[in-house]
């Protein structure tokens, strides 16, 4: 079965080179699933998980935004932050998920709700990535 060159790469370094089968992202148009030989595109993408299939494994990458750029067999994400489950910090996760809970109950005048939605769904989708691999 033929294969996609993945690449996962944040400002800080690449977080992920293999080869896989399939790959599935959430782009802000909608979810995409691309094979071997897909079309060249790119695409935006929203906060989370990018899915991975290879022979007999499957695996998944919290990514924060960024783009997707796709070509016949290499598929290429930017993105502002991207982790793996083994380099997730659950604790620091969930404290921040509880920290932008409490500021959106909050509703205080002087909260940026739109910067505290966005870290709770980092927090989320972080604790999801790792949930559903371990």
């Amino acid at each position: 079965m033929s294969t996609l060159r993945v690449s996962v790469v944040t400002p800080d370094g690449p977080v992920l080179e293999e080869d896989f089968n399939m790959v599935s992202a959430k782009a802000e148009s909608g979810e995409l699933g691309i094979l071997p030989g897909h079309i060249p595109m790119v695409a935006p993408l929203t906060i989370s998980a990018v899915r991975l299939k290879g022979d007999g494994d499957s695996q998944r990458v919290a990514v924060n935004g960024g783009f997707l750029e796709v070509r016949p067999d290499k598929v290429t994400i930017l993105a502002q932050s991207a982790e793996r489950p083994s380099d997730i910090d659950v604790e620091r996760a969930r404290k921040a998920k509880e920290r932008a809970e409490r500021r959106l109950k909050d509703k205080q005048a002087d909260i940026d709700f739109h910067r505290a939605e966005m870290a709770l769904k980092r927090a989320i989708n972080r604790l999801e990535v790792y949930n559903n691999n371990f």
